[in-house]
């Protein structure tokens, strides 16, 4: 006989106490502060601001301390917020090409207009564990680099010269496109347009985007990627101003941009030439913006008449499942009483049982 427990209240303020003390630790250790999750966690953060869909370091910040690192916690947390904010106007569409470059990387060309810019990144490290952080080691002493946002004059992209002899297909939108949706405001409806579909890439949970990606690359979708042009960088946000009519700069954000190229023989009323997929996220987030890329290409492949054989080529599979506050509300409500739920179903297997037994 399954009964309610009483005095919930009391027990929740308790559950509440003693997570408040969980996330403090031990006192005798200096408390972790916002500023500093926001400058030494910066992968952290822009991974929280990616996946809430909005761009906040310190709100960010914020939320990673109140959840104590749980990354879907901390999501869910920035969201709620996002949610109180009013939307006060609409920004043009960023111009990547205006992008002041940390770091720029091709994988398919040895040299690129501008050079290769490697910039910060786990690429070249060894994976050792660095012990001499636990004493407070601090960086070796190097040239001064200057601020991100003045490293130096934006670079012409990668993968203009194809562009130009018609080998690979345009990035840039076509007159007449429609309208982009807005996920946060209109409910999905499948299939969804490619505008859509890359919003709601931009805020999927990184390790499910992973996955999908992976899966690409193991033979689960037609496809063959090559790295086109990685870059890291601050790009202006322009907004036109009614009174002015004209655009003007109100800030920068940071974003990691992808073109992954892939091939394509032609079809669909379409020449042969390399086709894209693209990622592009809040921060420093290269990992995620290619898988992004992968994944935005293999549900492209209605529009070039690829064969459909693979779960990343299916949009709904794909975007209804990536979104990680979603998911966890799902998964964690299994947490909350079905004690009704659950009696009606034990009363169901003793029947079953005793009319097995007959």
């Amino acid at each position: 006989m399954y009964i309610a427990v009483k005095g919930g209240e009391a027990a929740i303020r308790a559950s509440q106490q003693l997570l408040d003390d969980r996330r403090r630790g031990d006192p005798a250790v200096p408390a972790l502060q916002v500023p500093q999750i926001a400058q030494q966690l910066r992968l952290l953060v822009a991974r929280v601001m990616a996946e809430a869909s909005l761009y906040d370091t310190e709100g960010a910040a914020l939320a990673v301390q109140q959840a104590q690192g749980d990354v879907t916690e901390a999501v869910f947390l920035l969201r709620a917020y996002r949610t109180t904010l009013p939307r006060l106007l609409h920004t043009r569409p960023l111009d990547l090409q205006r992008m002041q470059v940390a770091r720029r990387v091709s994988a398919v060309f040895k040299d690129i207009p501008g050079g290769q810019v490697l910039g910060p990144s786990f690429d070249y490290t060894q994976r050792l564990l660095d012990f001499g952080l636990l004493h407070g080691a601090q960086p070796a002493a190097s040239a001064p680099t200057p601020p991100m946002d003045a490293a130096h004059e934006p670079l012409p992209g990668a993968l203009e010269a194809l562009c130009a002899e018609g080998l690979i297909e345009s990035g840039a939108g076509l007159d007449g496109d429609p309208e982009p949706p807005d996920i946060t405001r209109d409910p999905p409806i499948y299939p969804l347009p490619r505008a859509a579909r890359l919003q709601m890439l931009a805020r999927a949970d990184e390790g499910w985007l992973l996955g999908m990606g992976y899966s690409t690359q193991r033979g689960y979708a037609h496809t063959h990627p090559f790295a086109g042009e990685i870059k890291v960088g601050t790009v202006p946000v322009e907004i036109v101003p009614e009174e002015l009519g004209f655009a003007i700069d109100i800030g920068e954000i940071e974003v990691t941009d992808c073109q992954m190229i892939n091939q394509f023989t032609g079809g669909a009323g379409k020449p042969p030439q390399f086709t894209r997929g693209q990622g592009l996220v809040f921060g420093h987030g290269e990992r995620k913006a290619m898988a992004m890329s992968l994944v935005d290409r293999a549900l492209r492949a209605d529009e070039f008449g690829d064969e459909l054989t693979s779960p990343a080529q299916d949009g709904e599979f794909v975007l209804s499942h990536g979104d990680s506050v979603e998911a966890s509300g799902f998964v964690q409500h299994l947490k909350l009483p079905h004690y009704v739920t659950f009696e009606s179903e034990l009363q169901l297997i003793r029947a079953l049982r005793q009319e097995h037994a007959k």
